[in-house]
């Protein structure tokens, strides 16, 4: 859900000036705001940009929107990517004009910046204790009755602390809050039991700060998860939110939030949501996937849904970080000037695909050459006998788990196919 306000801050973007901040960009663009750069339409090869820069692929961000929009709106869910992903108010805005219901943040600094562009409706996918965090979030709801908010909770000792601090605070609207189901003994966060998520309901009920609407967790999180473990999962989350209803916890708010799903089981997402019975008012089945905007070349492109459901749509990876041999010391040998302070290394290598000769500009596929480790600047690479690899060429790498790509890279030019950068994409971590 979009604003004016969004549209006049993600706008202003294109007001910064281009600088020294900014890796990657040409040098002889300093100074240039980002909108006249972007309207330069230079070339990611021949128009100035220095290796190592990461791009994205106009084409494949516009097709992961498009996918996630039919996706959800065939299953009927309510979609709130989780923008902990990119942090890019640019991304959000585009995935709002794709039919999201909102923006899920991880932490309450997130939540300011999605504020700070106009983001009306927030999901915390967390418990927040932090009482200067929820003293800000207090005046900012009571400053705007329009601004949704929703986050979650899962301890008797978390409702206590956001009472108090709600409290201190002269909070005048109550924050919407979901009970946190756990994924199951030793995963992450959220409660263990029906049981102790009632005695969390109590403590919700029993405060004048909050207000229960719902149920939530992450599928993601359940112990060695394959398709069974997480649809029993999943059906503990439902049943959950059915006996509350029956029970009359939700009374006075206008429907029940249920919401789950990352970006490798929103498929058993959609097959259980779709089971839930029908309850005392509407539902708002939440999806909360994030990874889909980018995709990847490694973690997610082995474990998306859609390799299950071929025939509902596919995912195309949009990164790719170009960079350039700078080493050639041994036959077998070559080193890139691109590394940890530029690639996402916490899942997999980054995968050559490409090379760009520095001769002739003709392009090849990679084939032979591997990256076998990371230093801060430099990506080891083994060379196959035989293959041609020289000093200068460029080398384009997929990259795996987009979630740790974009936090490396504040200002990400988006390329067409032909190499034609139309615009660029500011983050915010």
């Amino acid at each position: 859900m979009a604003t004016d306000h969004s549209d006049q801050a993600v706008a202003a973007l294109a007001r910064e000036r281009v600088d020294h901040r900014f890796k990657g960009l040409p040098p002889d663009a300093e100074g240039l705001t980002v909108g006249e750069l972007a309207a330069e339409r230079r070339s990611l090869f021949t128009g100035g940009f220095t290796t190592p820069v990461l791009a994205l692929s106009a084409e494949a961000l516009e097709h992961n929107l498009v996918a996630m929009e039919r996706y959800s709106a065939a299953h009927g869910l309510a979609f709130a990517p989780h923008g902990k992903t990119s942090l890019a108010p640019q991304l959000f805005e585009r995935q709002l004009a794709h039919g999201a219901w909102g923006i899920t943040a991880a932490v309450p600094t997130q939540v300011r910046i999605y504020r700070a562009f106009g983001i009306q409706r927030i999901f915390l996918a967390n418990e927040v204790v932090d009482a200067a965090a929820l003293h800000w979030l207090a005046a900012e709801l009571d400053a705007d009755p329009d601004f949704r908010f929703i986050a979650y909770v899962d301890s008797v000792r978390g409702v206590e602390l956001m009472d108090a601090a709600l409290r201190e605070a002269g909070a005048r609207r109550p924050v919407d809050v979901v009970v946190e189901l756990g994924g199951g003994e030793g995963a992450r966060t959220g409660i263990r039991t029906a049981a102790e998520c009632a005695t969390v309901a109590d403590a919700v009920a029993a405060t004048g700060t909050l207000r229960l609407v719902g149920v939530a967790g992450y599928e993601g999180e359940v112990p060695r998860p394959d398709g069974e473990r997480v649809r029993a999962w999943l059906r503990r989350l439902t049943a959950l939110a059915a006996d509350f209803d029956a029970a009359g916890r939700f009374e006075g708010v206008d429907e029940v939030v249920v919401s789950a799903g990352g970006s490798a089981w929103f498929d058993a997402v959609a097959d259980v949501f779709a089971e839930l019975p029908t309850l005392s008012r509407p539902v708002l089945k939440l999806l909360r996937s994030g990874a889909y905007v980018s995709h990847d070349d490694g973690h997610y492109r082995h474990l998306t849904p859609f390799n299950r459901v071929p025939e509902e749509g596919e995912l195309h990876p949009a990164f790719r970080l170009w960079a350039q041999v700078v080493s050639r010391p041994e036959p077998g040998q070559a080193f890139l000037n691109a590394g940890k302070r530029d690639a996402a290394y916490d899942l997999d290598m980054p995968e050559p695909q490409l090379i760009r000769s520095a001769r002739d500009a003709t392009t090849r596929p990679a084939t032979g050459l591997a990256v076998t480790a990371l230093s801060d600047q430099h990506a080891w690479v083994t060379v196959a006998d035989g293959r041609d690899l020289e000093v200068g060429d460029w080398v384009g790498l997929g990259l795996s788990h987009p979630c740790t790509s974009f936090d490396k890279w504040q200002l990400i030019p988006v390329a067409e196919a032909d190499g034609t950068v139309t615009d660029y994409i500011r983050t915010f971590f």
